[in-house]
């Protein structure tokens, strides 16, 4: 039977630094992260069948799942898929990259510019009330910011994020303490756009 597992960050704890600091990774990491996978493993104890299937296929079908279970996947499966994706949008600042080719030309019809769109992504961030997270998905071809309450995915709705920011206090609170606004601006250091731009690309 598959058990899901925490995976491995592409960088190490500091790799972050100074926009995120080593302590907040490790702790998310290690602490938050790890807690989804273990609460997912265990609700999905008692169904083996449902063991074999992709976090996608889980929270795609949640309302194919027994009803007992339903909310712990979408919370606990939700979590661990948004963070495993989360990981891999950030990277080391002294490897900043900008959005480019295709995706850049999209952000440019839909947003009006990458700092247009940075503007607005940033506004979603900030405007969600309590935790939860900021997307960039594709509806039909087209780019759409949104945002998602506690460990929800755009997936559920049948969209495809390409990007996304946690803002969860636990992602920002021990440098930031209250500051989301200085959280989400910093984060813009280590976005990885080459990832963003590889995730456009399979829908396109």
């Amino acid at each position: 039977m598959a058990k899901f597992t925490l995976p491995k960050l592409p960088y190490s704890y500091d790799a972050l630094e100074p926009y995120i600091d080593a302590e907040t990774m490790r702790i998310h990491h290690t602490k938050h992260h790890q807690a989804y996978v273990d609460n997912l493993n265990l609700a999905l104890d008692a169904y083996p069948k449902l063991q074999d299937k992709s976090l996608e296929e889980l929270l795609k079908g949640l309302n194919k799942l027994p009803s007992s279970i339903q909310k712990k996947v979408q919370n606990h499966g939700g979590g661990h898929l948004n963070h495993s994706f989360f990981w891999q949008l950030m990277g080391p600042s002294s490897k900043a990259t900008a959005p480019k080719g295709k995706l850049l030309k999209a952000i440019e019809r839909e947003f009006g510019g990458h700092e247009a769109f940075k503007e607005k992504f940033a506004q979603t961030a900030l405007g969600h009330f309590g935790s939860g997270w900021a997307w960039l998905s594709v509806n039909k071809g087209k780019l759409v910011i949104e945002d998602s309450a506690n460990q929800d995915t755009p997936l559920s709705s049948g969209y495809t994020p390409i990007l996304t920011l946690d803002v969860w206090e636990h992602a920002y609170y021990l440098k930031y303490q209250n500051r989301r606004a200085e959280y989400i601006g910093a984060w813009w250091n280590v976005v990885n756009w080459n990832q963003v731009v590889k995730n456009f690309s399979k829908l396109t």
